[in-house]
C-alpha cells in the first residue's frame, strides 16, 4: 500500500534513531519515496550520510541550506508529502508542535504540513508519564495528529516501563493500513469494549473493589483502533491513559458501568466485557463515615446486576466476548460461563499463574468459543494477547458466528 507513496520522515534526537535508520530502509522497500529531515540532536547519534544512503535521497536539517534555487525548502518538503511520521519524537519535538513552536527546520516544516502526521514518542517512562508530555499529547490528538503508541519494556536509560519506540515494522504498518483502510481486519466495525475495576460505597471514605488495572482493556482498545475499529471504552477507575481516539466513558460504579454498557451496545458490533465488575455491593451505603465500634461489624451484601449476562439475552447479531478470571478448574467455569452468560467466546485466565494476574504486563490465556472449539495462547504482552484476541474475533465476526 506504500508503494509510490511520498512519505516525510522526521527524526529527532535520541538513542531510538538507529530505529529510524531501520524504518527508513523498510519503506523504501515497501516502494515508499522517503525524505529525512533531522534534527541536530539526532546528527549526533546517527549521520546524515546513513538516511541519505537508505532513503537515496538528500538529507535536511537546516532551515537556511536551500538546495534547490527557487524553492524554499521547508515548503516544498511540506507541499511533498503524502503522509509525515515523526520517529522517533521526543518531548522536545512534541511539545513545540503542540505550542506552534518554529525554531529548527523540523518544527518549522511541521507547521506547513497538510498531509497527515504520525507521530511515534520515545523517551523515558517518568518523561513519558509526565503531566506537561501528557497534556501536549493530548492536544495534539485534539488537533487530529495520530500517535503510534511506544511499547513497555527495558529502556535505554536502565528504567522498565513505556517509552520504546515502536518497531519499524509496526510504524510501516501502520502507514499501510492509513493508505488502505478498507482492508484492516475490524475496518468500519464499532467495537464496545469494558475496562478496570468498579468500586461499591460503604461510606463516603471506603469501598468494595478488586485488583484489576484496567491493562487489558486498554490494550484490547488500542489493538482494535489499530486494527480500524471505533472504539467506545467504559471504563472503571484506572491509572493508565485512555488509547488516542478512543470515545472513552468513565464510570465509578457496577451499576453505572450497567447503564453506560446497556446505552451503548445498539450501535456496537462488537462487545468485550473485560471489566472486573464487582459481583456484590452494600445493601445500603452510608451518607457519613462509619465510626470504628468496639465489636465486630457485619457488613450486608446485594448482588449487583450481570452486565454481561444481560448483555447476551439483549444481543441482535453482536459478537460478545467476556473474561474469566480464575484461580482453579478454568476451562470447566469459562465453558459454563460461555452457556450461562449466551457469549460467543470467553477469555480464560488462570490469575495464579505468574505473568497473568492483575497489574501485570503479560497476560496467559485461552479462548474458549461457542462453536466448542478453543485456542491457547502462550505468554505474551497484554498488547498482543489483545491482537491475537482481536483477530480471532475478527473472523468471526466475518463468518457470522454469532448468535
Amino acid at each position: 500500500m506504500l508503494k509510490d507513496k511520498k512519505i516525510l520522515l522526521f527524526v529527532t534526537g535520541g538513542i531510538a534513531v538507529y530505529k529510524a535508520a531501520s524504518l527508513t530502509s523498510k519503506l523504501v522497500q515497501a516502494g515508499a519515496e522517503v525524505k529525512v529531515v533531522m534534527s541536530e540532536s539526532a546528527m549526533k547519534f546517527v549521520t546524515p550520510l546513513t538516511f541519505q544512503s537508505l532513503s537515496r535521497n538528500d538529507v535536511f536539517h537546516d532551515t537556511f541550506d536551500e538546495k534547490i534555487p527557487g524553492k524554499i525548502a521547508h515548503i516544498d518538503l511540506a507541499d511533498w508529502a503524502d503522509a509525515a511520521v515523526i520517529a522517533p519524537a521526543t518531548a522536545n519535538v512534541i511539545g513545540k508542535v503542540a505550542n506552534g513552536i518554529a525554531d529548527d527546520m523540523i518544527s518549522t516544516i511541521l507547521l506547513a504540513v497538510t498531509a497527515p502526521i504520525f507521530i511515534a514518542p520515545a523517551m523515558n517512562v517518568h518523561m513519558y508519564e509526565h503531566k506537561a508530555v501528557q497534556r501536549n499529547m493530548n492536544r495534539l490528538r485534539e488537533d487530529g495528529y495520530t500517535f503510534i503508541e511506544p511499547n513497555e519494556g527495558y529502556l535505554a536509560c536502565g528504567y522498565v516501563g513505556k517509552g520504546r519506540l515502536e518497531e519499524p515494522e509496526a510504524i510501516v504498518e501502520v502507514l499501510s493500513a492509513h493508505f488502505d483502510a478498507d482492508k484492516l481486519p475490524l475496518s468500519g466495525k464499532k467495537v464496545l469494549i469494558t475496562a478496570g475495576p468498579t468500586r461499591e460505597r460503604i461510606d463516603p471514605v471506603r469501598y468494595v473493589s478488586n485488583y484489576s488495572t484496567g491493562k487489558m482493556g486498554y490494550s484490547l482498545a488500542e489493538a482494535a483502533l489499530k486494527m480500524g475499529a471505533e472504539v467506545t471504552l467504559v471504563s472503571g477507575p484506572v491509572t493508565v491513559t485512555a488509547p488516542p481516539n478512543a470515545r472513552l466513558i468513565s464510570v465509578e460504579s457496577a451499576s453505572e458501568m450497567y447503564e453506560a454498557v446497556m446505552a451503548e451496545m445498539g450501535s456496537a458490533n462488537i462487545i468485550i466485557g473485560t471489566a472486573a465488575v464487582a459481583d456484590y455491593k452494600p445493601a445500603e451505603a452510608a451518607t457519613q463515615k462509619i465510626k470504628k465500634q468496639d465489636d465486630d461489624m457485619s457488613l450486608a451484601m446485594t448482588r449487583t446486576k450481570d452486565i454481561l449476562a444481560e448483555a447476551g439475552k439483549r444481543k441482535s447479531g453482536q459478537i460478545l466476548v467476556g473474561f474469566a478470571a480464575e484461580t482453579n478448574n478454568v476451562e470447566e467455569y469459562a465453558k459454563k460461563k460461555l452457556v450461562k452468560k449466551n457469549a460467543d467466546m470467553i477469555v480464560a485466565n488462570d490469575v495464579m499463574k505468574e505473568g497473568a494476574g492483575f497489574g501485570t504486563d503479560t497476560n496467559i490465556v485461552t479462548l474458549y468459543k461457542k462453536d466448542g472449539t478453543s485456542v491457547e495462547l502462550p505468554l505474551m504482552s497484554k498488547l498482543q494477547t489483545a491482537e491475537a484476541i482481536l483477530h480471532e474475533v475478527a473472523r468471526m465476526e466475518a463468518i457470522g458466528a454469532n448468535v
